[in-house]
């Protein structure tokens, strides 16, 4: 199996103009801190006819390459949403990675972990829509402090979670970084997006210690922070979208700009009326389905991405 994934890997750095997707371990010697679950990973279909994965113990990321003679040296890792208990691995993830390969742009499809759940067992949803934080009574939403948005700040498994997702998050982008020659990337312009929990988990990274896995600049899509957010000296530019009316994910990422304002950082936001949950590429007929060419603007204005070779 590994040798089989490393010959793919040498065929992708040969430069071929058609270049099929990869699928890589990030933890061959398997993941750290998680050796002991042994719920098997599950994939179902939603409704939309996307997968949807659960059960993540065996973190990858699949690497999409522009052809070599249009790849402008950006890359950005992608983590799909899910609450931490599941991924839309296709309608947050392999949907986006394709769209920016046809710009030039490299897309590789994070699948970290999720919160191991046998089916009948406790442990239910990850709270979003009701009640904030154990709160009795009416809808009300969460109380944020220093941009922590997370609805379940006391439940030890799913802190956990959060903990190794960031972890895969930056494994995914070191491996980015010692790849780059081979997959014509440039070092300097590797980005992560995130989707909902997704977009926590991709905060998470830039709140880490500087590495080489911290990412040169952060996309959040309706993801607010799930940690305190202690913006650093050396936290890259953020761009963020959500809906005006998503319940706490919307005040969440206000919280989360005012962080990155306030300590002086770059930040673009983007909040859609008329949107009140999780959108992705899935076209509405509205502004909001703009939101992926705005963040290529964003690029191109930051002067993370060519935008001579860009279709």
């Amino acid at each position: 199996m590994r040798s089989a994934a490393l010959v793919l890997l040498l065929a992708l750095g040969a430069g071929a103009v058609a270049q099929e997707p990869t699928e890589i371990r990030l933890w061959p010697d398997g993941a750290p801190g998680s050796g002991h679950w042994t719920v098997p990973e599950a994939v179902t279909t939603s409704p939309g006819g996307g997968r949807i994965i659960t059960n993540v113990s065996d973190p990858t990321l699949t690497v999409f390459l522009p052809d070599p003679a249009r790849a402008t040296g950006t890359a950005v890792v992608i983590a799909p949403g899910g609450a931490l208990r599941a991924l839309g691995f296709d309608h947050e993830g392999i949907a986006v990675a394709r769209w920016l390969i046809e710009r030039g742009i490299a897309g590789l499809v994070l699948k970290y972990r999720t919160r191991q759940h046998v089916p009948g067992a406790p442990g239910g949803a990850f709270p979003g829509p009701g009640p904030g934080r154990g709160a009795a009574g009416p809808r009300q939403e969460i109380t944020i402090v220093r941009g922590n948005a997370n609805p379940a700040p006391d439940d030890a498994a799913l802190t956990e979670v959060l903990q190794f997702a960031v972890a895969d998050a930056q494994a995914a982008l070191a491996l980015v970084r010692r790849n780059a020659a081979a997959w014509h990337i440039n070092p300097e312009r590797v980005g992560i997006m995130g989707f909902s929990a997704g977009g926590g988990v991709a905060i998470g990274t830039a709140l880490a210690p500087q590495s080489a896995a911290s990412p040169d600049f952060i996309v959040s899509l309706y993801g607010p922070a799930l940690q305190d957010v202690i913006v650093p000296a050396h936290a890259p530019p953020l761009f963020i979208a959500v809906g005006a009316t998503h319940f706490n994910v919307t005040s969440g990422c206000l919280a989360l700009f005012g962080e990155w304002k306030a300590a002086g950082k770059p930040v673009e936001l983007h909040v859609y009326d008329g949107v009140s949950a999780g959108f992705g590429l899935n076209p509405r007929g509205l502004p909001v389905d703009g939101w992926i060419d705005r963040f290529h603007e964003w690029l191109v204005m930051r002067q993370l991405t060519g935008g001579a070779k860009d279709g």
